[in-house]
């Protein structure tokens, strides 16, 4: 295993960023909840920062089930621009999650998670975020 520390994940939406984290042993994924674009890159410093170590940002990587990009994968471009960029010392890794969203509903049915609880705004984009993670660990062990 290389370096101790969490990786972030993140599912960036026009209106709504999902974000997750991993433990600091990178064996699980969680929800942190969800946030305004301008909100989320605060809570990525405030993780940085008092929850740390984090040791790489994965982004989700949006695309069409085809591969192509859409409108959204600039919204994810420019996000993971902003943060290579503030952020020269933590790898930021694009993921593809085009499934990331219909799999995390998916998985709130088989958990019993109710339809109030799943039409809940964000509760889906945290969510996704903390799968897009979990996809991202099981991807790459050796991170």
């Amino acid at each position: 295993m290389g370096k101790f520390g969490r990786i972030l994940g993140v599912d960036v939406g026009s209106k709504r960023v999902g974000i997750a984290r991993t433990d600091l042993l990178r064996t699980t994924a969680n929800t942190v909840g969800t946030f305004s674009p301008e909100d989320s890159f605060k809570e990525i410093e405030r993780q940085i920062n008092k929850e740390g170590p984090v040791i790489a940002v994965v982004v989700g990587w949006p695309l069409t089930p085809q591969g192509n990009q859409t409108h959204a994968t600039q919204l994810a471009a420019d996000y993971v621009r902003h943060l290579k960029k503030k952020y020269k010392d933590i790898e930021v890794y694009k993921f593809d999650e085009r499934y990331s969203s219909k799999e995390a509903m998916k998985l709130m049915l088989e958990a019993g998670v109710s339809r109030k609880k799943r039409e809940e705004k964000g509760r889906l984009d945290q969510a996704a975020a903390a799968l897009i993670l979990q996809q991202f660990l099981e991807a790459h062990p050796d991170i």
